[in-house]
């Protein structure tokens, strides 16, 4: 069981690799939203890595962030996550995202904890 309050910090510097302009999600030289999800689930995702059994992985199934500041190239930013709900298999994370300056975004994002290897049979299936 992975407990409520599980907490996650992941943090990283923007490159112009992770910017809007690079991966086309916008013209100017800041931190993508995109890369910022990116950031939110990798936080959550490692943040209960601890807990899963062996062959046991999360996938992301919903995110609703607010990228409320922009962020340059250079700066430092990170993502702080709380567990705040356990449905079975369903993990819901508060999450917050800062810069060097403060507050960039915040809300929530969702988690189902799967067994690996039928979710990429599942997947292998759709190929076949």
């Amino acid at each position: 069981m992975i407990p409520i309050s599980t907490k996650g910090h992941k943090e990283q510097t923007v490159t112009h690799d992770l910017t809007a302009a690079r991966i086309g999600s916008g013209l100017v030289e800041v931190f993508a939203t995109p890369m910022m999800i990116a950031l939110v689930e990798q936080t959550c995702y490692e943040s209960v890595l601890p807990y899963l059994d062996e062959g046991q992985g999360t996938v992301g199934t919903l995110v609703n962030v607010a990228h409320t500041a922009a962020t340059p190239v250079g700066m430092r930013v990170w993502c702080d996550s709380e567990l705040v709900e356990v449905d079975r298999r369903r993990l819901v994370f508060a999450v917050k995202v800062y810069d060097e300056c403060g507050p960039v975004g915040e809300g929530t994002h969702e988690r189902f904890v799967i067994d690996t290897a039928k979710f990429q049979a599942k997947i292998d299936a759709k190929n076949a």
